[in-house]
């Protein structure tokens, strides 16, 4: 319970702080959509490429808004020494690392409701075939996604160089996320059941267990200097 109780307190704190500055989600929205524009002015209306690129380029706005994201929300624990004053409470530190992987991809999942909307409007493909399927995909490969980008913002805070590294360290250890995504966003962009899935979402899900929990065990050791 007490576990629950301090990760609880982790995920109010960071929407408070969001709801008084709007700094992460604005960011974060402005980078989706600027992708999503980029992409849109590349090819022409109406093209038929568009069927075939959409899931890649929403998962390309997708993975740099959440970059970005996961960046400014711990830059913000270290500015005013902010992130020493929590560890120097008697809060449990996996509960610190699972309630500010929560809140980010609480930040990440509004954005990607939002560039996904903007996505059906620019380039004319529809999920309402397999939208369920579509949202269980997203959650599992945003979780896991968010699961190594949140450890490795922290290990990427205690440099001088974290807008840098934290890329540089989450993208190629993120790719089998974002190659498994992309396969299914596909496949259910075509039409395709769960059964044409099913192993890339076996997939997700291992991966998001196994940095879950990884993450819960070692992210005391990350954030000690």
């Amino acid at each position: 319970m007490k576990l629950v109780r301090d990760m609880g307190f982790m995920v109010m704190k960071e929407l408070r702080t969001e709801w008084r500055t709007k700094e992460i989600l604005t960011a974060m929205g402005v980078l989706g959509i600027l992708v999503l524009i980029v992409f849109a002015f590349a090819f022409p209306p109406g093209s038929v490429r568009y069927q075939r690129l959409a899931p890649g380029i929403l998962w390309v706005a997708f993975v740099f808004a959440g970059i970005l994201g996961m960046n400014r929300s711990m830059a913000q624990e270290k500015e005013d020494g902010c992130l020493q004053g929590l560890l120097l409470t008697p809060m449990d530190r996996g509960a610190l690392y699972l309630g500010k992987l929560l809140a980010n991809l609480i930040f990440l999942s509004a954005i990607e409701a939002l560039v996904a909307g903007l996505c059906i409007l620019f380039f004319n493909v529809s999920f309402s075939e397999g939208f369920g399927l579509f949202v269980l995909v997203t959650l599992l490969g945003s979780t896991g996604y968010v699961a190594v980008g949140t450890l490795f913002s922290a290990i990427a805070a205690q440099t001088r160089f974290q807008e840098v590294l934290l890329p540089v360290l989450l993208i190629p250890l993120a790719a089998p996320i974002l190659i498994a995504v992309v396969k299914c966003t596909g496949a259910i962009l075509d039409g395709s059941g769960f059964e044409a899935v099913a192993f890339w979402v076996k997939f997700l899900a291992a991966f998001y267990a196994v940095f879950v929990i990884g993450g819960f065990l070692v992210f005391e050791y990350v954030v000690q200097e």
